[in-house]
């Protein structure tokens, strides 16, 4: 299967941008699509009835969405908000969702004008996510819903909209009836946007870039755009569109291409579509490596007057897959993915830009090249931000689909919403290049209904049919012999390769392209090891990478099965990133029971673990799945996947480190992750020996007999018989002093720009003491404030918003903002009982 695709990306914040006649203008740009948009996320009121956090229930008053309702008593925020990440943590919630009392009712309120100016105009409310089940009023005329918390959405306010007047906007959020399994958040936790436009204008999500006959240097751009009109009469829009260059900064250069102006007979209260083909010359292709992007400028006039301008961020690239694996511009690339949960740990599912940023940043520096949006539409700023970086991304619809895997899961809504929302993914996300797999689903009950399976695969094919769509399959086997998988254009396996060479030798699927949607599930904690059999102790698990649940692998495993079988397309881990509910082995959810549907021993098996579990309520708050942890510090994990994922990269990373007191003369393994191809190991200068890696076989290097002694464990590691990597790690002394280290020496004055500051607990010599689990203190003054703390303990339930803090393992976290408005320093102490503390300077400008 072929697939040639030009693909957008949204734009950022502040971009120049010009018009469709090319005229060049400086102005910031929002977001694509139309220019004239206003952010509404400042100034809310909110409330919560129904269940509150302390378990009680405060019953909700009618009448809450009509304009005379008395808000002065609601608290004041700004969305994206997340009402239930503020805890508190309860022994009677469920570990699946992370503890935390997510199921409420939430009511938010703002209050706008629009300008006298805007007589006349067309008023348009974008949610960019509402978890779930949202209403929205205006000036209390009811608006519309739209139930299912990952989409985003657009409402028509023109209706109810008082010019030159204060408006108020209400929008009722309800997570009680909504069942999860993992942590979804709660209420507005996304982007709100007021958008403004003309009576004819470019429908919502209405313009497609596409491309054919790619040559080196040449593209033929297709290009349509969807026009609306909403007179009631018949209307001439000419319709212009000019095409730029887009640079790293988000800025316009040169003008690159003008399509051909298009006059369109719009019908009253119609509407129509044109359809634009020309050659991009000395075209400039979208890759991992170098991620160019251009710009559609689109701009609408009706009798000469401009009714809409509307921008379509785009990048040029060619995908295909085949049994030989994935092409991105006519070279194969293995899929070196990670799935994620959209949670950003102690921030809840609030977005935020600087944390998804810092999640990226972590990701491509381990050598994570796609990301699977598990399992669910992400946030907008997911594929902007892809797009920039050069990350691919698998776009995900659902985790369930009629028949649920929860009472109140989405099965509540499929007869109703599912063609709708599955057109709102495909539509708002078909124009990013970083989009290169459709997912439908992920470990559904009807992975074999082959009428089904077809009937969502057509949807996603009558409006996309460039990418290749899958489905993520826990019963392969079942899927292959109903035929549903047939359907697809990849098959999508979860876990169980061990079946693939029977798989191989299907005549029905030899020609069928397999990737890995989810690979290993390996559990750990970070900085925590066991020594000889033992793996999982006092709810943690040792962090040398040996445990899995049963349906599960070592990422060692794996990769010797993508070596065995390289026509596989490549993994997508799970997970990249710890995230809150969900805490396998130590939680009770059933569905885990849907990895062992044909194999009814290990299924009883489990099955009677889970009712243990259930019984003895474990004490996690968060994954143990993670590459990285909760609060973002790599874990042993990440190296043996840079080690693996970055060949020619000069690393060495040994583990467990060398605090052991108490077990002098005893035997602690020492594992090697190196993307040399043999090593020696030292122990405080006596050599342990040399060991070679076996192609295919061997993915870290293991000494199992050194005796412990203190000092210095040192691996030099080689690679084509030249030195290639060093590392080592000291037994240090007792925890003494505090660093800080913040990952931006600055951050603009609002609420979106976040600061990560790294503590760590260190000896008088300046090295981290990777046993120092101490209470600490943090303060922030001056023109910041603090909004949360972790450690990456799954067992900690102190508040993310506390200030006090215990390190883990010799590290904490806090994360600080500006506050609104402001501009000078703020300064961030970090204290604890017997350590001399320390502080950090950030500007806030």
């Amino acid at each position: 299967m072929k697939v040639i695709q030009i693909l957008g990306s949204l734009a950022a914040l502040l971009l120049c941008f010009a018009c469709g006649d090319g005229t060049l203008q400086q102005e910031p740009v929002r977001r694509s699509g139309q220019a004239d948009v206003v952010s509404l996320d400042d100034d809310w009121r909110f409330i919560r009835y129904g269940l509150q956090a302390d378990g009680t229930r405060v019953e909700e008053p009618a009448g809450m969405f009509e304009t005379g309702v008395d808000d002065s008593g609601w608290e004041k925020l700004d969305v994206p908000h997340d009402f239930a990440i503020t805890g508190p943590f309860r022994m009677d919630l469920s570990g699946n969702t992370g503890r935390l009392p997510y199921q409420g009712i939430g009511w938010y309120r703002k209050t706008f004008t629009v300008d006298k100016a805007d007589q006349g105009k067309r008023f348009y409310v974008d949610f960019d996510g509402v978890m779930a089940y949202a209403k929205v009023w205006l000036n209390g005329e009811y608006v519309g819903t739209w139930p299912y918390g990952y989409n985003s959405f657009r409402l028509d306010l023109t209706p109810f909209i008082k010019v030159g007047e204060p408006n108020v906007l209400a929008v009722r959020t309800d997570t009680e009836k909504w069942e999860s399994r993992w942590y979804p958040g709660a209420g507005i936790y996304r982007h709100v946007w007021l958008v403004k436009t003309g009576q004819v204008h470019v429908k919502h999500w209405g313009t497609k870039m596409e491309a054919e006959n790619l040559t080196a240097r040449t593209a033929d751009l297709h290009f349509t755009v969807e026009v609306e009109n909403h007179l009631d009469e018949a209307a001439k829009a000419v319709v212009k569109t000019s095409v730029y260059e887009l640079d790293s900064l988000d800025c316009l250069g040169k003008r690159v291409l003008r399509f051909d102006d298009q006059t369109l007979e719009l019908p009253s209260q119609g509407s129509g579509k044109v359809d634009m083909q020309k050659t991009l010359d000395d075209c400039k292709r979208w890759d991992i490596e170098s991620p160019n992007r251009y710009m559609a400028c689109v701009t609408v006039q009706v009798d000469g007057k401009e009714t809409d301008r509307y921008y379509t961020p785009f990048g040029v690239r060619e995908i295909s897959v085949s049994r030989e694996g994935f092409f991105l511009n006519g070279r194969r690339v293995e899929i070196k993915g990670v799935c994620n949960h959209h949670d950003l740990g102690a921030l809840g599912a609030a977005f935020n830009m600087s944390a998804l940023e810092r999640q990226f940043r972590i990701m491509q520096e381990m050598g994570c090249n796609s990301i699977r949006t598990s399992h669910n539409p992400p946030a907008p700023e997911v594929l902007e931000l892809a797009d920039k970086k050069g990350i691919l991304i698998m776009d995900e619809a659902f985790d369930a689909w009629a028949s649920g895997k929860r009472e109140w899961d989405y099965n509540k809504l499929y007869e109703e919403w599912h063609r709708k929302d599955l057109e709102a993914l495909v539509r708002r996300d078909w124009n990013h290049p970083s989009v290169v797999f459709w997912s439908i689903g992920n470990e559904v009950m009807e992975q074999q209904n082959v009428e089904m399976t077809k009937h969502l695969v057509d949807i996603v094919k009558s409006l996309d049919k460039t990418r290749p769509v899958t489905n993520g399959y826990n019963d392969p086997n079942g899927g292959r012999a109903s035929g549903a998988s047939m359907a697809l254009d990849v098959m999508g396996v979860n876990y169980f390769f061990y079946e693939q060479a029977r798989w191989d030798a299907d005549e029905r699927y030899k020609n069928k392209p397999t990737i890995g949607t989810e690979t290993s599930s390996c559990l750990s904690t970070r900085g925590v090891y066991f020594m000889g059999d033992t793996l999982r102790k006092d709810y943690q698990i040792t962090s040398y990478d040996k445990d899995a649940p049963g349906w599960g692998c070592t990422p060692d495993r794996q990769f010797a099965t993508n070596f065995q079988f390289p026509h596989l397309l490549g993994e997508y881990v799970w997970t990249g990133f710890d995230y809150l509910g969900e805490p396998t082995p130590f939680n009770s959810d059933n569905t885990n029971l849907l990895n062992f549907r044909t194999d009814p021993s290990k299924r009883a098996e489990l099955e009677k673990q889970l009712a243990e579990l259930e019984r003895t309520q474990p004490p996690s708050r968060s994954s143990y799945f993670g590459i990285v942890d909760l609060a973002g510090f790599p874990k042993d994990r990440y190296y043996l996947y840079q080690s693996h994922w970055r060949p020619d990269l000069p690393m060495a990373h040994i583990l467990p480190h060398w605090n052991w007191e108490g077990r002098e003369g005893q035997i602690i393994p020492v594992h090697v992750y190196t993307s040399g191809t043999e090593a020696e190991l030292f122990v405080n200068g006596k050599s342990y020996g040399r060991k070679v890696k076996e192609t295919g076989k061997d993915f870290r290097l293991v000494w199992d007999s050194v005796v412990y002694q203190p000092g210095c464990v040192k691996v030099v590691a080689y690679k084509d018989g030249k030195q290639w990597a060093e590392d080592e790690v000291q037994t240090t002394g007792k925890a003494q002093k505090i660093r800080l280290s913040a990952d931006r020496a600055s951050v603009a004055g609002s609420e979106d720009e976040l600061a990560f500051v790294t503590v760590t607990i260190v000896d008088g010599s300046g090295r981290k003491v990777p046993t120092a689990c101490l209470p600490l203190k943090v303060e922030v003054t001056g023109c910041g404030e603090l909004v949360a703390t972790d450690n990456g303990d799954p067992t900690s339930f102190t508040p993310f918003q506390s200030a006090g803090r215990e390190s883990f393992n010799g590290l904490a976290l806090a994360i600080v903002r500006g506050k609104k408005g402001a501009a000078g320093k703020m300064q961030v102490q970090v204290s604890g009982a017997g350590l001399e503390s320390a502080s950090l300077e950030i500007e806030v400008k």
